[in-house]
């Protein structure tokens, strides 16, 4: 029986699930990494603990949408003379704290059940964009 670690891909971290919202004014949908449910091949599974804490702690999230006002100037509505900073389907950093979390539950193709985490945040307020792989990442505890 193997004990590799069993690594997560793109598609397990930010399963395609809807959020049911849509962002309002300035602020950015953001869809938050999810937490890992086993670290070996031979099935050892994460305590709920371990996987609640990352899962609040998560700082990593992919954009999944923009809404009307982000990176425009409020009373015109004219683009930043800077431009947007994100864009649809980017990995940023995000802070830890703040933010208006919920999470949807959802099915995938093979039956597995799971959690997504979404949030809301101000345009102003995400950090950076993730340049490199946004798995290898461990901004959290």
């Amino acid at each position: 029986m193997s004990n590799d670690v069993v690594e997560q891909t793109l598609d397990e971290a930010f399963p395609a699930v809807d959020p049911m919202m849509a962002p309002y004014g300035a602020r950015v949908l953001v869809q938050l990494r999810a937490v890992k449910e086993k670290v070996t091949s031979a099935g050892l599974f994460i305590p709920e603990e371990t996987k609640e804490t990352e899962k609040w702690n998560t700082m990593i999230g992919k954009i999944i949408a923009i809404g009307p006002l982000a990176f425009k100037k409020r009373e015109s509505m004219e683009p930043w003379p800077e431009g947007a900073w994100a864009q649809v389907g980017d990995f940023v950093r995000v802070p830890k704290w703040g933010g208006d979390r919920w999470e949807v539950d959802f099915q995938d193709d093979k039956g597995a059940k799971g959690r997504a985490l979404f949030t809301f945040f101000s345009d102003h307020e995400l950090i950076g964009k993730v340049t490199g792989d946004p798995l290898a990442i461990k901004a959290f505890i």
